[in-house]
C-alpha cells in the first residue's frame, strides 16, 4: 500500500504519514514502489498503527481495496477474481453460506467450477473473462473471502448496496488511483453521446476501455423501463470489444453486474442484459463482424499511427474511402457505420482536427453527400479528456437503401456554455458533484463548466433538427447548413468557422453602462490613492519596526497566535450540495473561489475539507510572488484548495491586515523562499513579521487594509477597461456600433 493508502486507512492526511516516517524510527520500511511513491506491507502498517493506538479495526472496504492494490498478479487480475465472485454472489445468492463455510485451503478448489457456470451464462462461452484456476485463486482466497463479507455486510448495513455497488466502488478506486494510466470517458459527455444515440436494444461500444460508455446506455435502458409495463420481446443487448483484455474483462463484469436481476431468479422482471464482450485489436480483428446494432457509442484512441493501415488497404467497411495513415479517427468513424443497421446511430468523440484536416476532406465529402455524418458538437474545453482542448462529437447515421441523403448538416458549438463563468472566473454550482477536482490550483475549464447548460443546448438542437431536417441559427451556438455549401476544397467542418457570430457581448448601451462603471472605478481609483510618501515618512529619531525585534509564522502558530493549515484535501459526500474551494489562482488574480470540491468515492465517507472564514489570511506557496490576502465574507465558507495555506490569527493577539501586509513584503517571500530548477516554494512557517503591541499593530492594518482597496479598485478598472475595449472592437466589426 502507498502513503496515500495508509492515510485514507488511518482517517489522516498524507503530511500526517509523512511526518510519521520522519519522526518514528520503528514505522514500516517500503517493501517496494520507488523512492518518491514507496509502497508498505499492509500487515505492518496495520500492526504499527494498532501499537500507536491510530488505529482500532480496518473498515471492510479499506482491507479488500489493500489485497486487491497487492495482488501479486496486479490490480486489474485482482478486480476480475473479485467481480468473478461477486457475479457469482449477484447470480446464485444462495452460494454464500457454502462459500463462508468452505475451508481456506479447499476455497480455490471448488471455486473454479461454479464461476465457469456463471461467466458461461452471463457473458457467453466465448469471452473476455476467462475462468480463474484454482492455482490463479489461490493467493486470492483472503480477497474473495473479503469480498463475499463486504457484498453481504454492505447490502445488510445499506451502505454500498449489492454486488454490483461493491464492484463499481472497488473499480471506481482502481481509475482514481491510477488517472494517467486510463483514458476515461466523464459520466457527463458518455451520457450525452448516449442521448444523441437514442433508443437502442442493441449497442456496441468498439473501443469500450473500462466500459463508461456501455455502462452509461444500460443505466439509460434501465431509467426507460416502465414499470409495470410489459417486458421487451428481446433482452437489451451491450457488445463490446477493447484491446487491453484486462479492461474488456473488467467491462464485461462491470456489466453483467448492472440491475436487473436474471430472468431465472426474478421470473417477473425484466430479463437481464445480454452482453458481449470480447479482446482483441477492433480494426484488424473484429470480434462482431456481421453485428448490425441499433447504436454505436465510441471514444476511440486519437492520433494512433499503428492502426493497420498497411494491412487493412482493402477492408471492405471502407466504404466512404481508405484512411490515410495519419487518419485513424476516420477509420473507427467507418467501423462505426458499417457495424450499424440501416438506419442506426453512431456518435464518436472525436479531436477536433479531424474535422479541418487536408488529408481527410475526401472521406468527409463522401460522408456529407451521401448523407452518413448528420451533426458535429463542438465540446467546451474541460468536457473530457485531454481536457485541454475542446473535443467534437460526430453524430452520424448508417443511410437506408433508397432513401435521399438528407440535404443540411447540423452545427453546435458549446463554448459560450462556459464562457461567463470563465469571465467572472465564478464556480458554477450546476457544473455538479464530480464534475471536477477543484481542488487543484489549475482553475480550468473543469472547473468552471456548467455541463447540464451543455447538454441541454446540444440535445435540444439535436433533436429539432432530428425531427425536422432543418435548425433555424443561433448565432455563435448552433444552424444547420446545405450540406452543399460545406462541399469546397478544404471541407472543413468546424462549428465554429461556420456559426453567424454571436450578438455583440455588450450592446451600445450596455457599453455605454460598462463606460459608466469605469469613470466611476477611476474616480474611487483617485479617491483611494495612497497620499505621497513623503506625507507619511516617519518623525526624525522615531523607531522603524524593520530593525526591531522579530517573529516567525512558524513561532506563532506554536504559540497559539494563530492556526496554520495546507489546504487540497477534502471531498463532500455524494449527492450532496457543490462546495465551493478557493483555488491558488483565484488568490493570486483576486477572484472568487472558482473550484469545486470533488465527491467522495461511493461508499466512502466524506473528507471534512478546511473551510474558510471572514478574518483569515490565505498565501499561495507556489510561483514566486509575494501575496497574500485576507479572506471577506463573500469568500468564507469556500474550502482551501492545493498549494494554498490558510493562516486564522487568534484577534486577540494579530491584526490579520497587519499580518497580511508584511507577508507580502518583497523581501521577506524572498528569504522564505526555496528555488528548484523548474519552480520556487514559499515556506510560509519562516515568514516573519516585527513583534509590536496590538494597537500599532491596528494602525499598520488599517494602512494595509486601505492599500488592498486601492489595489481591488485598479483591478476592477483594469477589467472593465478591457471589457470596455473589447466589446467596441466587437461592435465595429459587427457593426452593432457606429465608427
Amino acid at each position: 500500500m502507498t502513503a496515500a493508502g495508509i492515510a485514507r486507512l488511518a482517517g489522516v492526511g498524507r503530511a500526517a504519514v509523512s511526518n510519521w516516517r520522519r519522526r518514528h524510527s520503528d514505522f514500516p520500511k517500503p517493501v517496494g514502489g520507488t523512492e518518491t511513491s514507496p509502497s508498505f506491507a499492509l500487515g505492518e502498517v496495520e500492526a504499527w498503527l494498532r501499537d500507536q493506538g491510530k488505529l482500532a479495526e480496518v473498515p471492510p472496504r479499506e482491507r479488500v481495496w489493500q489485497q486487491i492494490a497487492g495482488h501479486p498478479a496486479g490490480p486489474l487480475v485482482a478486480l476480475a477474481h473479485a467481480g468473478c465472485v461477486l457475479l457469482l454472489l449477484r447470480d446464485r445468492p444462495a452460494a454464500r453460506p457454502t462459500l463462508a463455510a468452505t475451508p481456506d485451503e479447499r476455497l480455490a478448489e471448488v471455486l473454479p467450477g461454479p464461476l465457469d457456470e456463471v461467466l458461461t451464462a452471463r457473458l457467453g462461452a466465448q469471452r473476455a473473462v476467462r475462468t480463474p484456476t484454482a492455482r490463479d485463486l489461490a493467493p486470492a482466497v483472503p480477497l474473495l473471502r473479503g469480498v463475499t463479507e463486504l457484498a453481504h455486510t454492505e447490502a445488510a448495513a445499506g451502505g454500498l448496496g449489492g454486488p454490483g455497488a461493491v464492484f463499481e466502488f472497488l473499480l471506481g478506486r482502481q481509475l482514481d488511483a491510477n488517472p494517467r494510466q486510463f483514458t476515461l470517458t466523464p459520466p457527463g459527455p458518455a451520457a450525452l453521446m448516449v442521448a444523441l444515440a437514442g433508443p437502442a436494444a442493441t449497442v456496441l461500444d468498439p473501443a469500450c476501455g473500462t466500459g463508461a460508455l456501455l455502462r452509461a446506455a444500460a443505466t439509460a435502458q434501465a431509467a426507460q423501463a416502465v414499470p409495470g409495463a410489459q417486458a421487451p420481446e428481446a433482452a437489451p443487448a451491450f457488445y463490446g470489444q477493447d484491446a487491453d483484455a484486462d479492461l474488456a474483462a473488467l467491462t464485461a463484469l462491470r456489466l453483467a453486474l448492472t440491475e436487473p436481476a436474471p430472468a431465472s431468479e426474478s421470473p417477473d422482471g425484466p430479463a437481464a442484459p445480454e452482453v458481449r464482450v470480447l479482446p482483441g485489436d477492433t480494426l484488424r480483428a473484429d470480434a462482431f463482424p456481421s453485428l448490425a446494432a441499433d447504436a454505436v457509442v465510441c471514444h476511440p484512441p486519437f492520433n494512433e499511427r499503428n492502426w493497420g493501415h498497411d494491412e487493412l488497404a482493402y477492408d471492405a467497411r471502407w466504404e466512404y474511402g481508405f484512411p490515410a495513415r495519419t487518419e485513424s479517427e476516420l477509420a473507427w468513424v467507418q467501423h462505426a457505420l458499417a457495424r450499424l443497421r440501416p438506419g442506426g446511430t453512431a456518435v464518436l468523440l472525436m479531436p477536433p482536427a479531424a474535422t479541418s484536416r487536408r488529408s481527410g476532406r475526401r472521406i468527409r465529402a463522401d460522408l456529407l453527400r451521401r448523407g452518413a455524418l448528420r451533426a458535429i458538437v463542438a465540446l467546451p474545453p474541460g468536457a473530457a479528456p485531454p481536457y485541454g482542448i475542446p473535443l467534437h462529437l460526430w453524430v452520424l447515421r448508417r443511410p437506408v437503401a433508397g432513401a435521399r441523403p438528407p440535404a443540411e448538416l447540423l452545427l453546435v458549438d458549446t463554448a459560450g456554455a462556459s464562457g461567463a463563468a470563465a469571465q467572472t472566473g465564478a464556480a458554477n454550482p450546476a457544473t455538479g458533484p464530480g464534475a471536477s477536482t477543484g481542488t487543484g490550483g489549475g482553475g480550468g475549464g473543469r472547473d468552471r463548466l456548467d455541463w447540464p447548460a451543455v447538454e441541454s443546448a446540444v440535445l435540444a438542437a439535436w433533436r429539432a433538427f432530428d425531427t425536422d431536417g432543418t435548425l433555424a441559427e443561433t448565432p455563435g451556438e448552433s444552424r444547420s447548413l446545405p450540406v452543399v455549401d460545406l462541399l469546397d476544397q478544404d471541407v472543413d467542418l468546424t462549428p465554429a468557422r461556420h456559426l453567424p457570430p454571436p450578438a455583440a457581448a455588450e450592446g451600445a448601451a450596455q457599453l455605454d453602462q460598462i463606460r459608466a462603471r469605469l469613470t466611476q472605478t477611476l474616480l474611487r481609483t483617485r479617491e483611494l490613492t495612497p497620499p505621497p510618501a513623503a506625507d507619511t515618512a516617519l518623525a526624525p529619531g522615531a523607531a522603524a519596526p524593520g530593525p526591531g525585534p522579530v517573529t516567525t509564522v512558524g513561532e506563532l502558530a506554536r504559540a497559539g497566535a494563530l492556526v496554520l493549515r495546507a489546504g487540497g484535501s477534502g471531498t463532500v459526500p455524494a449527492g450532496a450540495a457543490p462546495v465551493a474551494v478557493l483555488t491558488d489562482t483565484d488568490v493570486l488574480a483576486a477572484l472568487p473561489p472558482s473550484g469545486v470540491l470533488p465527491e467522495a468515492a461511493p461508499g466512502e465517507s466524506a473528507e471534512e475539507p478546511a473551510l474558510l472564514a471572514a478574518g483569515d489570511v490565505v498565501v499561495p506557496v507556489l510561483g514566486g510572488g509575494a501575496v497574500a490576502r485576507v479572506v471577506d465574507a463573500a469568500s468564507a465558507g469556500a474550502a482551501l484548495g492545493r498549494n494554498v495555506h490558510l493562516l486564522r490569527p487568534d484577534p486577540a493577539a494579530l491584526d490579520p491586515w497587519f499580518l497580511a501586509g508584511f507577508l507580502r513584503a518583497t523581501a521577506n517571500s524572498r528569504q522564505a523562499s526555496s528555488y528548484a530548477s523548474t519552480a520556487t516554494r514559499l515556506d510560509v512557517r519562516r515568514l516573519q513579521l516585527p513583534r509590536l503591541p496590538l494597537a500599532q499593530q491596528r494602525r499598520y492594518g488599517a494602512r494595509f487594509k486601505a492599500l488592498a482597496e486601492f489595489e481591488e479598485a485598479l483591478r476592477l478598472a483594469g477589467r472593465l477597461g478591457e471589457q470596455l475595449m473589447q466589446g467596441l472592437y466587437d461592435g465595429l466589426a459587427d457593426g452593432t456600433v457606429a465608427p
